[in-house]
């Protein structure tokens, strides 16, 4: 991580106390001013850190350049004459553009969400569960994938603490929706003004030219994610690449972030394994000067190391020139364990605190 001892990040322990520091996270604990939210955005880089061996059954998580191989579509693509091999995205975008390959269109949408709707959370905590518990009511979590594991971490986390909101910017493969009220929940369920079953949100597959408008669902929830970054004091990027052929959704979060001149205070952080200086290119756009930093270990990172007080450690940090205690969140081995551990911390969130 960039600056680790320069941050206030290395300082040492002893005994039961932690010299060379300002405030100690037992201290922090108990701060709770920060009301501008932290943005997380999610990339397939995230699910795939989570979940390196598969979901709870082995069920490996699909990626753009193995997906064809995963859910076995290598011999209905060469029925109609496509080559299995090439690049899905290219794929995709003749299927979406040629009438005439409608069914095989079809039969690949059925097969992704069966697919993905099939995966599961295991029973002992994941990144998701973490990650879900480590924000707070006023922050918010969007995420590029399909799969259903962001939606099945809050579900199962839901009443341990307040959680942030999520945002599936793509769609999901389990999430539906009831446009006229603006509620969502699991596909099968309800809406709770109206009682009109949930609309399954439509996937947004890789096109070469995504209209992030067309689809009401997903118009929305960029809608949401814009105005939250307009506020947002944090920025995370897990495991997102900024590919070329989102060039769309990079400048819609460009435009909300508002460019790194708008932005010299705030700071963005990057969970991700490549180097650092590839990761500083990628997202050039949204960093001013040193307001950065770039971590490839998920308990490394602000979220792994200030749970549910990621605003106030770096305004602490950043404005008051503090130095903090480091420490990631330990390693549970049950999910009972990890929600008490949260349980904890949220109990310090009461109004007026």
């Amino acid at each position: 991580m960039r600056g680790l001892q320069n941050l206030g990040l290395g300082a040492s322990r002893s005994g039961g106390s932690v010299s060379g520091l300002d405030i100690s996270w037992d201290e922090l604990k108990g701060r709770t001013y920060m009301a501008r939210p932290h943005a997380v955005i999610l990339g397939a880089g995230a699910s795939l850190a989570a979940f390196p061996h598969g979901d709870r059954f082995g069920q490996i998580l699909p990626l753009m350049n193995n997906l064809v191989e995963v859910l076995e579509l290598a011999s209905s693509i060469e029925a109609y004459g496509l080559d299995p091999s090439g690049n899905f995205e290219d794929t995709y975008s003749e299927l979406a553009s040629n009438l005439e390959l409608a069914d095989l269109r079809e039969l690949v949408e059925n097969r992704v969400v069966a697919y993905f709707s099939d995966l599961r959370l295991p029973d002992t905590p994941t990144i998701y569960d973490y990650m879900v518990l480590s924000l707070r009511e006023k922050d918010y979590i969007a995420t590029f994938n399909w799969d259903p594991f962001l939606y099945m971490a809050c579900w199962r986390n839901s009443r341990v603490a307040p959680l942030p909101s999520t945002l599936y910017l793509h769609g999901c493969s389990v999430v539906g929706y009831c446009l006229e009220h603006r509620t969502m929940g699991h596909t099968g369920s309800k809406c709770s003004v109206c009682g009109t079953q949930f609309t399954p949100t439509r996937l947004l597959y890789p096109v070469r030219d995504k209209d992030y408008t067309a689809d009401g669902f997903i118009n929305a929830q960029w809608d949401s994610i814009q105005f939250v970054m307009q506020n947002a004091w944090l920025f995370t990027v897990f495991g997102y690449g900024a590919p070329a052929s989102d060039a769309a959704a990079i400048k819609l979060l460009d435009d909300a972030w508002g460019g790194p001149d708008k932005r010299n205070l705030e700071e963005i952080e990057i969970i991700d394994i490549r180097p650092e200086d590839q990761l500083a290119e990628s997202w050039s756009r949204f960093i001013h000067t040193h307001h950065y930093r770039a971590t490839g270990d998920y308990f490394r990172s602000l979220l792994g190391t200030f749970p549910r007080r990621t605003g106030e450690a770096m305004w602490e940090q950043l404005m008051e020139a503090r130095f903090l205690e480091y420490r990631s969140v330990p390693r549970f081995e049950s999910l009972d364990a990890l929600q008490e551990y949260m349980a904890a911390i949220a109990s310090f969130e009461s109004e007026g605190n």
